[in-house]
């Protein structure tokens, strides 16, 4: 061992032991954070499941391969940074000997070419990855705007510099004649051993560098446990296998909203206590371990931002910014936290005088701040942003670490709405509507079947008929909103001209309570969900099937949640079936192109993409707009937003209606009630009612059989 050995040797084992207790030091920094959470037994059952899903969507890179050439770029630097971590290791050898190698592998020619070649693509990757950065940041709403930029830059420095000195490495050994592999097997190794002089030391010098970049990256990331551009590389595989429901590919947080929870168990409201139980989120620490979780495997990239309505319609909500503040609040917060500060239930603070007066300034102060407030009220969250949320689903469809935002806007919601009665004041006659009405539109019930008036046949009614094979389930919108009851009226009459079995609840049926829940007042949902669950048990239904996306949602996904089973499909996945069994025969195509704009609740958060397309396809040309399927851009209904104004930006029922236009298409096609009354309103206003019109898919089958107007 020469003196360069020596030295480098020496220098490499005391950067390495700083390095590595600074990260222990993260490390238990991160998990006391995270364990502040409140429990979520539900997240360690179906271990098995949740192994083979994380396993998928790491090895497979299943979520980021949707972005195609990006994701196989993210895909190669991920095998580059897990298995190149052997060259890391062999650094060492080379430190103390410039012809130094892994020992047992090290000699390998296979071992040899797959590292050769993973370090040739890895390289290509992240070049790649570096060039979409530098053109994204580049434009006027950038995914990633509000991401910290020098910690990318940092990372993605670092990668590069890695991987450069590892054929570098390769190169002083081949000019050395310590290279064991032959030229097929690491061919530009040889070809930069070729270029080089035969510095005997250069392989020990270039070790050195190679581990001062890997600790220092090691080093600067401990520093910095809220970067989670780089923490994400170890915490996506937690936070994956811990998602909600392991078995949804697409977006553990799809579908059916989390129940209200206090303690770990799901909150039974004839026994619930405000000042025992906890309603919805009031303090980061009132989150899940895995809300937590969430926020610190959070990697900036962007995606969610790039695709949810409001920021692109300049809202102030970026999902993204939303997990960054509440990250950073969390780590800000957490050592007033450890040291015995929090608010009980009552908003009583839990430390003594002693240990406050011993805390950490910042922290108490961190610890003072609202969890959702004005700017002027210091608050993490601002009301504009909790409450600009559709709850499209976009966001959560996106993530690549599954992160599940619409559970943590809906959680704060719930303590805004049932705790603070904090929400927008337009929202309230709806919430009343629901509790006195039993619909939001605040209709007397007894009008709820005067959509089957001028029907030239009955419509059954439970109790009427003794036997039926589907409940249509009408909805409220379907009821009593006058261009959804056209879309009632022209399923009854498809229903009843394929032959199919059906009957309605009529007066019998009430709100399913979505909008309730979704604006945050689970008491209002429960109420009207235990109602319709009764009323659905005593019927003795089977199978339902509904017009409208968040009744079918809600009926199907989230009513199991109070001991419903029962069989749901949205109408055009039982139109399609009737087309396919021959039962609905369209005789001739409608006149002029259609396009189909896919509602948020049937498309992304219950996957029904094909169903509507194929009856369409029977009875029109369809043509796509730009952003469809799992990337539709939603009409600004959801989340109860239906019944709020929407007073900041662009509206974003008019930004999907300039979309659909721009297909020069004369029909546009809904399958939601809600996207029906957004999209032609947005039509309205761009003057083009004239020239295009607004229907439900069942109407264009309709008309496409009986050439109805």
């Amino acid at each position: 061992m020469g003196i360069a050995q020596i030295v480098a040797t020496v220098l490499a084992g005391l950067v390495t032991v700083v390095a590595v207790v600074l990260a222990v030091r993260a490390v238990l920094t991160i998990t006391a954070v995270i364990r502040q959470g409140q429990p979520d037994p539900a997240r360690f059952a179906d271990k098995g499941s949740r192994t083979k899903t994380m396993l998928t969507e790491t090895l497979g890179h299943t979520r980021m391969l949707k972005w195609s050439a990006i994701g196989a770029a993210h895909w190669l630097v991920m095998v580059s940074f897990m298995i190149l971590f052997l060259l890391v290791v062999e650094a060492y050898f080379e430190v103390v000997d410039p012809a130094g190698e892994l020992p047992i592998v090290g000699h390998w020619t296979v071992f040899g070419l797959v590292t050769e070649w993973i370090g040739i693509l890895g390289l290509l990757g992240i070049v790649y990855l570096i060039f979409v950065r530098q053109k994204n940041i580049r434009q006027k709403r950038s995914r990633f705007l509000g991401s910290t930029m020098w910690q990318a830059y940092f990372v993605e420095a670092v990668i590069l510099g890695v991987l450069v000195c590892g054929f570098l490495i390769r190169g002083f050994k081949a000019a050395n004649d310590h290279l064991p592999y032959p030229t097929w097997s690491a061919p530009l190794s040889h070809a930069i051993g070729a270029a080089l002089p035969s510095w005997e030391d250069g392989a020990t010098w270039v070790a050195l560098v190679k581990l001062f970049i890997s600790m220092g990256w090691l080093i600067t990331i401990a520093l910095n446990p809220t970067m989670g551009v780089a923490w994400h590389r170890f915490l996506a595989f937690f936070n994956i296998f811990f998602k909600r429901s392991p078995e949804k590919p697409a977006g553990s947080g799809l579908g059916a909203l989390r129940p209200m929870m206090s303690q770990g168990k799901p909150l039974d409201f004839e026994e619930a206590d405000p000042e025992k139980d906890q309603f919805g989120v009031a303090q980061v620490e009132q989150f899940t371990w895995k809300g937590l979780l969430d926020f610190s495997t959070c990697t900036e990239c962007g995606r969610c931002q790039s695709q949810c309505p409001a920021w692109n319609t300049a809202k102030p909500l970026s999902p993204k910014l939303l997990v960054l503040s509440l990250r950073d609040h969390a780590y800000a917060k957490a050592p007033y936290l450890l040291a015995g500060g929090g608010k009980d239930l009552t908003g009583e603070e839990k430390a003594t005088e002693a240990q406050l007066a011993h805390m950490d300034v910042l922290a108490l102060a961190e610890g003072n701040r609202p969890l959702v407030g004005t700017e002027d009220e210091q608050g993490v969250i601002d009301p504009d942003v909790l409450w600009s949320c559709t709850t499209c689903g976009a966001c959560v469809e996106q993530c690549p670490v599954d992160i599940e935002h619409i559970d943590h806007i809906v959680d704060m919601r719930r303590y805004q709405v049932l705790i603070e009665s904090s929400f927008p004041s337009e929202a309230g006659v709806m919430l009343r509507n629901l509790e006195n009405k039993g619909n939001p539109w605040g209709a007397p019930q007894n009008t709820r079947e005067d959509w089957t008036k001028g029907l030239d046949f009955e419509v059954p009614r439970v109790g009427e008929v003794e036997d039926f094979d589907y409940l249509f389930w009408v909805g409220c919108a379907g009821a009593f909103e006058d261009r959804a009851k056209k879309t009632t009226r022209a399923v009854a009459k498809l229903l009843h001209e394929a032959g199919v079995n059906y009957a309605i609840l009529g007066e019998g049926e009430t709100c399913t309570g979505d909008p309730a829940r979704r604006i945050g007042n689970e008491f209002v949902f429960q109420m009207l969900a235990q109602q319709n669950v009764e009323t659905l048990q005593e019927a003795k239904v089977k199978k339902i099937v509904a017009t409208c996306p968040h009744c079918f949602n809600t009926l199907g996904n989230e009513y199991e949640q109070l001991g419903l089973e029962v069989e749901v499909v949205h109408h055009t996945q039982l139109l399609a079936h009737l087309v396919k069994e021959g039962k609905l025969t369209p005789v001739q195509p409608i006149e002029g192109d259609v396009t189909y704009h896919d509602p948020c609740y049937l498309g992304r958060h219950n996957r029904v993409f094909d169903a509507p397309r194929e009856v369409l396809g029977e009875a029109a040309n369809l043509v796509e707009m730009p952003r469809n399927q799992e990337r539709s851009f939603c009409c600004g209904a959801g989340g109860a937003r239906m019944w709020m104004e929407e007073k900041i930006g662009k509206r974003i029922n008019v930004e999907r209606t300039e979309e659909a236009l721009a297909t020069g298409a004369k029909t546009i096609a809904v399958g939601c009630p809600f996207c029906y009354t957004m999209i032609g309103d947005g039509v309205t206003g761009k003057g083009e009612q004239e020239n295009v019109e607004v229907v439900d898919v069942a109407t264009v089958l309709l008309r496409s059989l009986k050439q109805e107007v």
